[in-house]
């Protein structure tokens, strides 16, 4: 059974990480449509890197409160995780596949276009490692609160059912 004292802060650093990655890749891509003609795969990265930045900020305080935020944080999770992996495929086509230089955007530098890739793939891989964390997170709580129960008495086995009705007297 792993332990809460255990998985709050791994799934924080996790989460950290993941932030961080959008973070990073929210300020490259803009960089890139600051200075650079804007492609279709450039603004797809900013929105999703824009979007992730706001949307996963609730999830730094779900290890405290996983029953009340894993209902939001998870599905937010497993849509992002495909988000970033399709961003992750758009800049592996643009600067992968063809001459870095003259592909999306035209004229950047292609260590800066790696970097943007290898943060954006970061970002894939955290969001996809939160979610099992955060299952696994959710999980610890619940098996805390049920041996705490258990240890203080309170199972719910042990209290008394309900008082039935008197049966009403037929004439």
């Amino acid at each position: 059974m792993p332990s809460v004292t255990v998985t709050r802060p791994i799934i924080l650093l996790v989460r950290f990480m993941q932030w961080s990655s959008a973070v990073i890749v929210m300020g490259i891509t803009s960089y890139f449509m600051h200075n650079w003609p804007k492609g279709e795969h450039t603004i797809y990265q900013e929105v999703i890197s824009t979007m992730s930045v706001a949307f996963f900020l609730p999830a730094f305080v779900s290890p405290f409160i996983p029953d009340k935020l894993s209902k939001i944080v998870l599905p937010i999770d497993i849509i992002f995780s495909y988000l970033w992996l399709t961003a992750f495929v758009f800049a592996a086509q643009d600067y992968n596949w063809h001459n870095c230089a003259v592909n999306a955007p035209p004229g950047a530098s292609c260590s800066i276009k790696k970097a943007n890739e290898s943060f954006i793939f970061l970002a894939f891989i955290f969001t996809f490692f939160a979610i099992g964390l955060e299952v696994v997170n959710l999980w610890a709580q619940r098996e805390s609160a049920s041996y705490n129960d258990k240890r203080d008495g309170h199972h719910a086995s042990t209290e008394p059912p309900a008082a039935a009705e008197p049966a009403a007297a037929t004439p």
